[in-house]
């Protein structure tokens, strides 16, 4: 398995698409990167040279934030965030939908699951004693 930035990218795959297995880079970028690095998407992962991949590591080094530098900036958005007591802070603080998404239904993914809350008696219930 060859290793950029860090990343073994699986041999099987065109190089196109094994370069979006590096935290930061999707296709979009793939694409872009082995244009900088003069090299055949097609191309499987396993079949690349040590010439190409030390060609697509400096391409990638030269002109993307990738894997532990962007995980690390990303954090410390979210911390300046948290910090400064914003909303979309205080959304992160408590765990909940950050972007605008409703909350009464759905955001399971944030929420967590359901925490079941006991109904209140009905009227005539508390009448019948």
């Amino acid at each position: 398995m060859p290793r950029v930035a860090g990343v073994d990218i699986p041999n099987e795959k065109r190089v196109d698409v094994a370069l979006t297995r590096i935290y930061g880079i999707g296709p979009h970028s793939a694409t872009q990167i082995l244009k900088a690095a003069r090299i055949d998407p097609g191309l499987r992962a396993g079949k690349l040279t040590e010439d190409e991949i030390s060609r697509i590591a400096g391409a990638i080094e030269n002109d993307y934030v990738v894997e532990g530098q962007l995980r690390r900036q990303v954090q410390q958005s979210i911390a300046r965030l948290r910090d400064i007591r914003c909303y979309r802070g205080l959304r992160h603080i408590r765990g909940l939908p950050v972007r605008g998404q409703r909350t009464r239904t759905n955001a399971r993914t944030r929420k967590g699951p359901r925490k079941t809350v006991a109904g209140k008696k009905g009227i005539k219930e508390m009448h019948r004693g």
